[in-house]
């Protein structure tokens, strides 16, 4: 007698079902794949917006600033240049001065610093507290707004907001001013011109004009406020602004 052989193998229900696994987690790896790529991304302009804003406290302590300007105070914010003159320049300060890197020309620029001043409280003769806006510029035609109209790069613009209530885990929902909705969103970290206190947005509020700050740090004022932020793009983008710092400069 012949001896057959039996041959087993996978039904096609079978190949389709490990197919199915294969390719689910084969998209679960490529999603882990992506969130690296974007979070190395934002570590790497974490890593240079810090060597940008060492580079911004440093040319202000090389340009000066006059501590007797009548503009300085301690319950104010002032941008420098434009409002807290220099001590050591005798003409305008260049603009490719508050852009980086500094070994291309101010064309080719992708980050720019902005400033404000006050007077240090604890130390008004001597001492300036600074807040540095370190933000992106996305394409070369990009116009933003600036004090006197648009300007090709990002700087940090005051803003109207005034306190709504306090949402149901002790968020303070603010409005912001009319016509500058687009100013601040999620994400956003505005500085209260008062006192130098930076605050986070984590959400818009259920207005169209509202937001909802970070629990973490109270908004202790009730009515009308002003404050700080670097506003998008002027008809599109989002945010420019990579980081907040804050620091004391001593003359």
């Amino acid at each position: 007698m012949s001896n057959r052989r039996r041959c087993g193998g996978f039904s096609l229900i079978e190949v389709l079902m490990a197919v199915g696994t294969l390719a689910i987690g084969m998209i679960f790896i490529g999603g882990t794949f992506l969130v690296a790529i974007h979070l190395s991304g934002v570590s790497a302009e974490q890593t240079t917006a810090a060597v940008v804003a060492n580079e911004a406290f440093a040319k202000i302590r090389i340009f000066g600033v006059e501590m007797a300007d009548p503009n300085l105070a301690v319950d104010q914010q002032r941008p420098f240049p434009d409002q807290v003159k220099p001590l050591f320049s005798l003409r305008p300060v260049n603009p490719d001065e508050f852009a980086y890197p500094s070994t291309r020309t101010l064309s080719q620029k992708q980050y720019f610093w902005s400033a404000l001043c006050r007077l240090d409280p604890n130390d008004p003769l001597r001492t300036l507290q600074v807040t540095v806006f370190v933000s992106r510029k996305v394409g070369a035609g990009a116009l933003y707004e600036g004090p006197a109209g648009p300007i090709d790069r990002p700087v940090a613009m005051p803003v109207g907001v005034s306190f709504v209530a306090v949402d149901s885990v002790g968020r303070a929902v603010l409005a912001i001013e009319a016509g500058k909705e687009r100013w601040i969103s999620p994400g956003y970290k505005m500085v209260e011109d008062s006192t130098g206190e930076i605050y986070r947005v984590v959400d818009n509020g259920s207005g169209s004009n509202e937001i909802l700050l970070d629990s973490a740090k109270p908004w202790p004022w009730a009515g009308s406020r002003v404050v700080w932020v670097v506003p998008p793009p002027m008809g599109r983008g989002k945010g420019p602004c990579i980081e907040v710092y804050q620091g004391e400069v001593r003359f």
